[in-house]
Order: structure tokens, then sequence, then C-alpha cells
């Protein structure tokens, strides 16, 4: 007799609604973000552990995808999965009204479902202590969230250099954005490496690897602890509703910003690219020569870049500025870029058995280092 399927979600980044299960059907519901503001409605992101199903043929049907924060991203989209919560795969997966439904026949007893694969708080922990260890290292907690954990930013380099902020998860499912930022900043801290050595004589790097840990934590979308989308927020950020990007903001004003990534993914387009500042007021010849100087060397850096699909141009309007790259590149009449990986796979290099992954998130932020030597060094 088959032991009956059970479903939890109480765990770091944890987050899923059992709506039934019926043999070895599984139906849920994923969930909106865990707010303090009754008037969020974020969903997208889900992750949770099915139990007693060695050997069993699953059918897990997502019975709300239809309803979520972008639909259209189920698109073409494969479920995350893992048995370990190490190694991460794709699952076969499909899109039919408004149902998003995946399928596997796991080989041992519990099998863990993601939206993509999570970076967990305790990997957090381990690469700030990681960067701690070295000796050239300054480790900051920024500001102290609403859940009470610290906003941890890693600066390293040369004092008298060039200042380069890289920020990550600000909108906390997307955690390809901190396997990308645990590729830079190990890659940066190797002391073997010329053109780690190169970059840091040049420049003095202020990393923030995950500026959205309540979000993360909470299993969250989009959000923080208090319903806010902090990258709605850097032209008048709240100390109280948003401390992460006042704490972020009032340390750049105080370092100044010379070149500037925020780090991101996105729900429906399967590729890697880069989102300008063209549409700022007084973008100039120069600035256009500094942003296709990046991505053309990017392009030879990381053959996952691309420079021909990514975001139309959006006209400048009051909300522009709210946006962290945007106001950074108005503030500091810097390079300022928001770098999008996608929740899917990279249409351009696919990826059958895992799409696009943490592992290949790192591997982009390590070689990021290129484009940022080319433009620091072009001045």
């Amino acid at each position: 007799m088959k032991r009956p399927l059970h479903v939890s979600a109480s765990f770091d980044s944890g987050a899923i609604e059992v709506v039934g299960i019926d043999g070895d059907r599984v139906d849920v519901a994923i969930r909106e973000d865990r707010t303090g503001d009754p008037e969020v409605h974020f969903r997208q992101w889900f992750h949770f552990r099915v139990g007693g199903c060695a050997g069993r043929e699953l059918t897990i049907r997502f019975v709300n995808a239809g309803s979520c924060f972008i639909p259209g991203g189920w698109d073409g989209y494969r479920v995350c999965a893992s048995l370990d919560t190490e190694s991460w795969f794709r699952l076969d997966t499909t899109y039919e009204q408004g149902v998003m439904t995946a399928r596997c026949t796991p080989a041992s007893d519990a099998i863990y479902l993601a939206y993509f694969e999570p970076y967990p708080w305790h990997r957090h922990q381990a690469l700030l202590g990681r960067a701690a260890r070295d000796p050239r290292v300054q480790l900051a907690d920024l500001a102290t969230t609403a859940d009470g954990r610290e906003l941890g930013a890693i600066t390293v380099g040369n004092p008298a250099g060039k200042p380069v902020w890289v920020i990550g998860r600000q909108h906390p499912g997307e955690s390809m954005a901190e396997w990308y930022l645990e590729g830079l900043v190990d890659a940066l801290l190797d002391p073997h490496d010329s053109l780690s050595r190169t970059l840091l004589d040049r420049a003095c790097f202020h990393l923030v690897p995950c500026m959205n840990p309540d979000g993360a934590g909470r299993g969250n979308l989009r959000t923080n602890a208090h319903g806010v989308d902090l990258n709605r927020q850097w032209s008048e950020p709240s100390p109280g509703r948003a401390p992460e990007v006042f704490a972020v903001r009032e340390r750049m004003e105080a370092t100044g910003c010379a070149l500037f990534l925020d780090v991101h993914g996105d729900e429906e387009l399967p590729y890697v690219f880069v989102a300008g500042n063209d549409s700022l007021p007084g973008f100039s010849d120069r600035d256009r020569q500094r942003q296709t100087l990046f991505t053309d060397q990017f392009v030879l850096a990381a053959p996952d870049f691309q420079t021909e699909r990514g975001y139309p141009p959006r006209p400048f309007s009051d909300q522009t500025l709210k946006l962290a790259s945007k106001w950074v590149g108005h503030r500091f009449g810097c390079l300022a870029l928001t770098l999008e990986m996608p929740f899917k796979d990279n249409a351009n290099l696919p990826d059958a058995g895992r799409g696009w992954s943490g592992a290949r998130a790192r591997a982009l932020g390590a070689a990021s280092r290129v484009p940022m030597l080319a433009v620091l060094r072009a001045g």
C-alpha cells in the first residue's frame, strides 16, 4: 500500500499552498508575497518539498499559475527540482489554460521543487564569512531589516580607486542574482587571478549580494517584509519601509559611484541582457560609448550574454528615477546598468537538463570582470 504524499514549505524561502492530494497527483497554489501590507498581491515564487514519493509517477499541478504576476513567464518554462537541495535539474512541464503541470518519478523519498534554484540563507552567511576571512576585505552591516536580518556589504580594493557598486536580489525571488554575486566575489578575491588583482588596484568594490534578505527568507517574489518593491524606491527611499535602499543609497553618497550594476532575473525573456540608461536626460555620446564598450566586451567574455534581445526603449517619466540603475546613473553620471538573467533557459545556448542555473549565473558573475575592467581603463 502506498504511503500518502505530504507537502511542506516550512523552511528558508519556502512558499506554497496545498489545494489537494489525490493518489500521485498534488494540486498546489502559488501564494502571494508574505508581507505586512494586505494590498500587496505579487505571486510567482514557489519552493516546497514533496515527501513519500520514491518511485511514484508524480503529477504536480499549479492550479493558479494563470493568476500569477507574469503568467506569460510560464510559456516555455520548466520547474526546477532537486533530490538533495544541492544538485538541481528541470522537470517536464506544461502550461495550459492557466494551469502549470510538472511530472516526474523521483528516485528517492523526497523531492524539492522551486521556481529557480534557491540561494539559501546559510550559503549567504558562508559567502560573507568566506569574504571576511580575507584581510583585504571590510565587511559591514549597512542596516538591520524588519525581520532582524543584517544587510551585509563587502568592500574590497583600492580605497583611492574608482568606486564600483554591484547589488543583487532587490527582488528576492530572483535568486540567480545572488549566484551571480557569489561568482563575482569569489573571483575578485582569488589572489592568483591577475584580472582581479588589476581590478582591485584600479577600483574599490562595494558588493551587496542580497539587498532583500527578509523577502528572500519569507519566500517572496518581489517585496520586502513591508510589502515594498525595493526597485521602485530609489528616488525617495523611506528609512522605515525601505531601510535596505535607504542604507545603500546613504553609503553610496559617501563613496561615490563610477560604475554600477543592479542584478536581476526576468520571468519571460529567455536571454541574458542589460537595460541601459538611454532614456535619461543628458545621456551623452560618451555615455553611449561606455555602455557599448561594456556590452561589446561582455559578449566576448561570456557567450551567454547577448545584445540582440532585451527590453524595448522606454521614455523618461516621473517613474524612471525610482529604479536603481536610473537613479544612480542620473545622480553620479556614471555607467549604470540593470543586468537580467532568465528564469527559463538561455535560448541561444540551451541546457536541456538544467536550463539557466546557479552555476551559470555564478560563471557570468566572474566573467563580468572583463567588461568592468574595460570601462575602468577607458575612464
